[in-house]
């Protein structure tokens, strides 16, 4: 499968598991599908304040293979996941960069911004469609969301 087609049945299965997700007054955070050690797996984040429990994850598991056994939006076999996104969460949306506003963040851009692609900096905010960071030198930097490779939140310990 290719990566396209991998993309759209992301895009398929969020927008058919997004009221599910919202009707359990929880956040979909990402949708993820990938091949592992020769299997598809679909791995769904989900979020809510104070965080997920494991009834919320069961309860939307459930609920969601439902849903996608009936739409038939996999062609094949796969492993259903529901899970917290964790400590170092995505960041993929441009109310995730709003709500983490001065927490730290790791970024790898698609394409380089100045000649660099990888950063680790505080959120300043967004602005016309870009991030806008300030790394530890105190330089801020601008970065489009399309060009966001991958953003997660930075665990500090």
């Amino acid at each position: 499968m290719d990566q396209k087609r991998a993309e759209e049945i992301v895009r398929r299965v969020s927008d058919v598991i997004q009221p599910v997700i919202d009707e359990q007054g929880l956040e979909l955070v990402d949708v993820v599908y990938t091949p592992e050690h020769g299997r598809w797996v679909l791995r769904v984040f989900i979020d809510k304040p104070g965080g997920v429990t494991l009834g919320d994850c069961t309860t939307v598991s459930r609920e969601i293979g439902t849903i996608l056994d009936v739409e038939d939006i996999i062609p094949h076999s796969y492993s259903l996941e529901v899970s917290s996104p964790g400590l170092d969460r995505p960041l993929t949306k441009e109310r995730d960069f709003l709500r983490y506003r001065g927490q730290k963040v790791r970024i790898r851009t698609r394409e380089p911004v100045e000649g660099r692609r990888n950063f680790r900096a505080t959120i300043d905010g967004v602005e016309d469609g870009a991030v806008i960071v300030t790394d530890a030198s105190g330089k801020t930097w601008r970065i489009e969301l399309l060009n966001i490779d991958r953003a997660r939140l930075e665990v500090v310990i």
